[in-house]
């Protein structure tokens, strides 16, 4: 986020929740930057400090939202290991960020700017987009001869929505946010799908 000193930093943290809750409820556009320090007990010149405009604070939202899903970027196919273990790694590194209320927030924030604001919110998307890694990840498995994925995209796509619809979507919708033991069940059979559909027979 930003380098500061410890009460600094629980301030920055108290700004950003409090604008997540603002921008969820209000909307980008009809979101108070006094209201979000009233939310934040923090004052307005405080806000200020560290956020100079109401689109700057919820850009940083969105950057630091963005950096919670460095791990997926960070994960390769590696030809020396076995491909499952792999695939659930692949899979819990977004599933992690789904059982994470934090990451929920920011979500519901950025989602329920979807239709009031669709040029802010495909900016944020655009960001948090991790299709590139599934899509690399069953690409050079199939190259490799271990997967036989003839879209690797549309197959990466597929892998997401797998985990998304039982542990993302019903949640947007007021659903409870999945347990650890629940996403483990979906990891794994998000997992089996996949390799049902594109594994090579050894």
């Amino acid at each position: 986020m930003t380098e500061c000193s410890e009460p600094s930093a629980s301030k920055y943290e108290q700004i950003l929740r409090a604008a997540v809750e603002e921008f969820q409820e209000n909307g980008f556009a009809d979101a108070r930057m006094d209201r979000i320090s009233a939310r934040a007990e923090v004052s307005k010149r405080t806000v200020y400090k560290y956020f100079e405009s109401k689109d700057k604070l919820f850009r940083s939202i969105v950057d630091v939202f963005a950096a919670r899903f460095s791990e997926v970027q960070d994960i390769r196919y590696d030809p020396d290991r076995p491909l499952r273990a792999q695939l659930v790694d692949l899979a819990w590194a977004e599933g992690r960020l789904l059982i994470a209320p934090d990451v929920i927030a920011m979500a519901r924030m950025i989602i329920s700017e979807t239709l009031r604001n669709p040029d802010l919110a495909e900016e944020a998307n655009n960001k948090i987009d991790k299709t590139s890694v599934f899509t690399a990840m069953l690409r050079d498995a199939t190259q490799n001869g271990a997967l036989a994925v003839d879209d690797p995209e549309d197959a990466a796509v597929a892998f997401i929505g797998l985990i998304k619809a039982k542990a993302f979507w019903p949640v947007m919708f007021g659903a409870p946010i999945v347990s650890a033991g629940e996403m483990e069940q979906i990891v794994q059979r998000s997992v089996d799908m996949m390799l049902s559909r594109y594994g090579v027979a050894p």
